[in-house]
C-alpha cells in the first residue's frame, strides 16, 4: 500500500513540475517536497531499517553532491568566461543572419561538442552562445531544445559524452572502439530528423539581441579590456571544461574534482590578471562576484527531483520493475526502447544502473555453458543489450525536458515552459529517437 502511494505522490510531484506555469508554483519548490516526502514515506514501508535508510540517504546525497557540485563548476565556469567577453570571439565569426542556417550550425556543434564534454556542459555552453546570437525569447526556445535533444544524441555514442555511457565505460560493460563505430550513425539520426523538422518553426532572419539590456557592469568592463584577455580567458575556460574528461580518465576520481580544479585555476589567474589591471575597482568582476549569478533555483530542482528518483531507486520499485520487464519482455531491443522511454520520466542514471544490477557481464564460459547462449551472448561487453542501453537511455531522455540533465539545464536557464516542449517538441524526439533505434537494429541484422 505504501508503495502505491510513493509511486502516486510521485506522479503528483510531476505533474505539478509539469503545470508550473498554469499553477504559478515554482518547480523547484515543487521538487523539494516531492523528494523530501518520498524519503519520509520510504521511511514507514517497513522495507529497510532506520539505521539502513540513514545509510541510503547520505550515500544518495553524496551521489547529488558530485552532480550539483560539478554543475556549480560548470555553470562559474561559463558565467565567467561569458561576463568578460570571451564568447564574442565565437558570436562575432557567426556571420549568418539566416534562423535555419544557425539551427543547423548550433546543432552540429552540439551535437560533437558533447561528445567531449558531457551533455550537460555542452548545454552551458551553448546557451549562453545562444544569448549572443538570438534576441527572441520564444525562438530561444526553439533553438533551446535543438540543444537538448543534440547534446543527448551527442553524448550516447562516445563513452565520456554522458553519465549512463560513462558508467556502463568504467563497469567495463561497453569499450570505446566498440560503441564509437556502432552507435555513431543511429545518434546522427536520432538528432538529425528532428532538426530538419524543427526548422520549419523558423523563418526569415534572426533578430539579434537587444545589446541596451545587458548590464553596465559587463559593457563597461568588456569595452576595457584588451582582445589578447578575452581571448586569454575563453581558451583557458574551455581548457579547464576539457581537462574534465581527461582528469577522470587519469586520476579515476570524479569528474566534480576535475572542475573544480578548473575553477580555481581560473580564480587565481584572474585575481592576478586585475591586481595588474588598470580597470576601477566598480567594474571588475572576479570570480566571488559571477558566483552570485548562478541561478540557484535550478540547482534547487535538480537536488529536488533526484532525490525524488533516489527514494523509488532505494524503496526497489525501479529494480521490482526492471526484473518484470526482462520477465514478462525478454526482448533485449524492446526492454532497451522502453528503458528509454522511461528515461523521459526519471532519471536515466537509476534506470541503467538498476539494469546493470540485474545482469552481469556475461564471460565466453557463462555463454557456453547456458540453455539459450544466443540471449546470454547480448549481455557481453558491448554485446547489443549493453550497447542499445547506451543509446535509449541517453537519446529517450529528450523526449520530455525534465528527462534528461541537458534538458533540466536548459529548462531553468531559458525558463523553458514543459507544457510547450511537449506539445512542439516531444513528438520530434520520439521520432528520432525511433528512427535512430531503427538504424541501430538494422545495422545488427545486416552486418
Amino acid at each position: 500500500m505504501m508503495l502505491t502511494a510513493m509511486i502516486a505522490v510521485f506522479l503528483l510531484g510531476y505533474s505539478l513540475i509539469a503545470l508550473e506555469h498554469p499553477l504559478r508554483v515554482n518547480k523547484a519548490g515543487t521538487a523539494l517536497l516531492t523528494g523530501t516526502i518520498l524519503w519520509v514515506m520510504y521511511l514507514y514501508t517497513g522495507v529497510a531499517t532506520l539505521p539502513a535508510i540513514e545509510g541510503q540517504l547520505l550515500e544518495s546525497a553524496g551521489e547529488i553532491a558530485e552532480t550539483l557540485i560539478f554543475l556549480i563548476g560548470a555553470m562559474l565556469t561559463v558565467e565567467l568566461v561569458d561576463s568578460h567577453g570571451g564568447f564574442s570571439f565565437i558570436t562575432n565569426r557567426v556571420s549568418t543572419k539566416d534562423k535555419r542556417r544557425l539551427l543547423w550550425l548550433i546543432a552540429t556543434i552540439t551535437f560533437f561538442l558533447s561528445a567531449v564534454l558531457d551533455n550537460l556542459t555542452t548545454s552551458i555552453v551553448m546557451v549562453m552562445l545562444l544569448r549572443k546570437l538570438v534576441g527572441d525569447p520564444k525562438e530561444r526556445w526553439v533553438f533551446g531544445s535543438v540543444i537538448i535533444i543534440a547534446a543527448n544524441s551527442g553524448g550516447a555514442w562516445s563513452p565520456i559524452g554522458d553519465v549512463t555511457t560513462i558508467m556502463l565505460w568504467v563497469r567495463g560493460n561497453i569499450s570505446t572502439a566498440a560503441t564509437i563505430p556502432n552507435l555513431f550513425l543511429p545518434s546522427v539520426v536520432s538528432a538529425l530528423i528532428p532538426v530538419l523538422i524543427a526548422s520549419r518553426y523558423l523563418k526569415g532572419d534572426l533578430v539579434p539581441p537587444d545589446t541596451a539590456s545587458a548590464s553596465r557592469a559587463d559593457e563597461g568592463l568588456t569595452e576595457k579590456l584588451p582582445a589578447k584577455t578575452k581571448l586569454t580567458i575563453l581558451i583557458l575556460g574551455v581548457l579547464c571544461l576539457l581537462f574534465v574528461p581527461v582528469f577522470k580518465t587519469i586520476t579515476h576520481l570524479p569528474p566534480f574534482m576535475g572542475i573544480l580544479l578548473g575553477v580555481g585555476v581560473l580564480w587565481i589567474y584572474m585575481e592576478i590578471m586585475y591586481a595588474r589591471s588598470p580597470i576601477e575597482e566598480r567594474l571588475k568582476l572576479p570570480l566571488s562576484k559571477v558566483v552570485h549569478r548562478i541561478d540557484g533555483t535550478t540547482l534547487l530542482f535538480f537536488l529536488g527531483i533526484l532525490l525524488a528518483v533516489d527514494a523509488l531507486r532505494h524503496v526497489g520499485i525501479l529494480s521490482d520493475f526492471a526484473y518484470w520487464l526482462d520477465k514478462n519482455v525478454g526482448n533485449v531491443y524492446i526492454v532497451n526502447l522502453i528503458i528509454g522511454t522511461l528515461s523521459a520520466i526519471v532519471d536515466n542514471v537509476p534506470l541503467v544502473a538498476g539494469a546493470m544490477g540485474m545482469y552481469p557481464v556475461a564471460t565466453a564460459e557463462m555463454v557456453a555453458a547456458a540453455s539459450d547462449p544466443v540471449y546470454l551472448s547480448h549481455f557481453m561487453q558491448d554485446g547489443v543489450f549493453w550497447q542499445f542501453l547506451a543509446y535509449c537511455a541517453g537519446v529517450g531522455g529528450s523526449m520530455l525536458i525534465i528527462g534528461s540533465a541537458a534538458g533540466v539545464v536548459v529548462m531553468g536557464l531559458e525558463r523553458i515552459n514543459f507544457i510547450w516542449y511537449l506539445r512542439k517538441i516531444s513528438l520530434l524526439a520520439l521520432i528520432g529517437y525511433l528512427a535512430g533505434a531503427g538504424v541501430y537494429i538494422l545495422q545488427n541484422l545486416l552486418f
